[in-house]
C-alpha cells in the first residue's frame, strides 16, 4: 500500500513538474510575423486606369526595382529579412543586378509563377491575360499542363539567370480556402518539390466611408487572423496563409488611406502577438512605392514586432514552416 502511495505521489510530483515545463514553454512561444513582397507590376499604378500590367506582370519598372532594394537595405540594418516572391517573366530582363542586391542581403527569394498564372482557371485562356490575348500560346495546351510549366520555367530561370534557389511558392492571387478542395493542385506543387505554399487568403471585410475606415472594418480585420494561420494539407503540404488586408485590397480596391492602412497592421499585430499567432504581411512593391513612399508601414511593422522581443520575432515564410513541421 504505501509503494502505491509513493508511487502515485512520485508521479502526480512529476506531472506537476511536465506540466510547469510545458506551461512555462506555452508562455514563451513567440508570435512570428513575416515581411512578405510580390515582385510584380500592378494594375492601376503608378496611375488610376493603367491596366497593360495584367499582361505584363513581370516587366517591373525601375521605380519598383529601386522601392524594393530600398526596402531590403532598411530591413536588413535593423536586422531583419524580407520574403520576397518573384515573377519569372522578370528574368528576361537586361539588368537584373537589383534582385542580385537583393539576394545578396541574405533575404530568400520564392517562386511567383513565370506569368502570374490564375491556378483555378477552368480553361487555358483563363490562366493569365496574355494567354486570352495571345491564345495561340497556349494552344493545344491544358491547364494542368499551362500551370506546371509556368513554375517549373520560374525554377528554371531562377537558378540559370540568377543563380537563385527558390523559397517556397506562393500563388498570384489568393483564395479564402486556400487549396482546400484542390489535391490535384497540392499534388502538382508536392511533385515539383514544394513542401509549403502560401495560397490562402481569407475573406474579410476591407469597407470605407467618407468618413473613413470605420471600427467594424478594423475589428473585423482582427477577427480575421484566426483564419490566416498555418496548418497542413491532407497531402503533407503546408499551407502559410497571407493575413489581411493586404495592400491592393486597401488602397487599390477600397481608397484606403496610408494612416488607415497602418493602423489595421498594427491593430492585427497587436492582436497576433498577444495570442503568440503569426502574422503574413502581404504587399507589393509596385503599389506600395506609390502609397507608401516612405516605407512607414515596414517600419510600423518592424518597430511594433521589436518592442516586444520576448514574445514576437519577425521571421521568413520558411522559419515558419520549420516551426509549423
Amino acid at each position: 500500500m504505501n509503494n502505491r502511495r509513493d508511487f502515485l505521489a512520485g508521479f502526480s510530483a512529476l506531472s506537476l513538474s511536465l506540466d510547469r515545463v510545458l506551461g512555462s514553454a506555452r508562455k514563451t512561444k513567440k508570435a512570428q510575423i513575416a515581411i512578405t513582397f510580390d515582385l510584380e507590376m500592378s494594375r492601376h499604378y503608378p496611375r488610376r486606369g493603367y491596366t497593360e500590367w495584367d499582361y505584363q506582370k513581370g516587366n517591373l519598372d525601375d521605380a519598383t526595382k529601386k522601392y524594393s532594394v530600398a526596402a531590403a537595405k532598411l530591413a536588413k540594418d535593423r536586422g531583419v529579412l524580407i520574403h520576397f516572391f518573384l515573377v519569372g517573366r522578370v528574368l528576361e530582363q537586361d539588368d537584373i543586378s537589383w534582385l542580385h542586391e537583393i539576394h545578396e542581403m541574405g533575404h530568400p527569394i520564392g517562386n511567383h509563377t513565370y506569368d502570374h498564372v490564375y491556378l483555378l482557371a477552368s480553361t487555358p485562356t483563363q490562366t493569365q491575360f496574355r494567354f486570352s490575348r495571345s491564345p495561340w500560346l497556349v494552344e493545344n495546351k491544358t491547364v494542368p499542363e499551362i500551370l506546371r510549366e509556368n513554375i517549373r520555367l520560374t525554377e528554371i530561370a531562377m537558378k540559370q539567370r540568377a543563380k537563385i534557389s527558390s523559397t517556397g511558392f506562393r500563388t498570384p492571387g489568393g483564395f479564402p480556402k486556400g487549396l482546400n478542395d484542390r489535391e490535384d493542385l497540392q499534388e502538382l506543387l508536392l511533385d515539383l518539390g514544394f513542401t509549403w505554399i502560401s495560397s490562402k487568403y481569407p475573406s474579410h471585410i476591407a469597407t470605407r466611408t467618407n468618413q473613413g475606415v470605420p471600427q467594424d472594418t478594423y475589428d473585423k480585420i482582427i477577427q480575421s487572423q484566426a483564419s490566416a494561420q498555418p496548418f497542413r494539407y491532407k497531402t503533407g503540404l503546408v499551407e502559410i496563409p497571407m493575413s489581411p488586408i493586404s495592400d491592393v485590397n486597401a488602397f487599390r480596391s477600397n481608397f484606403w488611406r496610408l494612416e488607415e492602412f497602418r493602423k489595421a497592421v498594427k491593430l492585427s499585430l497587436k492582436s497576433v502577438i498577444s495570442k503568440r499567432q503569426v502574422y503574413d504581411f502581404l504587399c507589393h512593391p509596385s503599389c506600395m512605392l506609390i502609397e507608401d513612399p516612405g516605407h512607414d508601414t515596414l517600419k510600423t511593422i518592424i518597430e511594433t514586432v521589436h518592442a516586444e522581443p520576448t514574445i514576437a520575432e519577425i521571421v521568413t515564410l520558411e522559419q515558419i514552416y520549420q516551426h509549423v513541421t
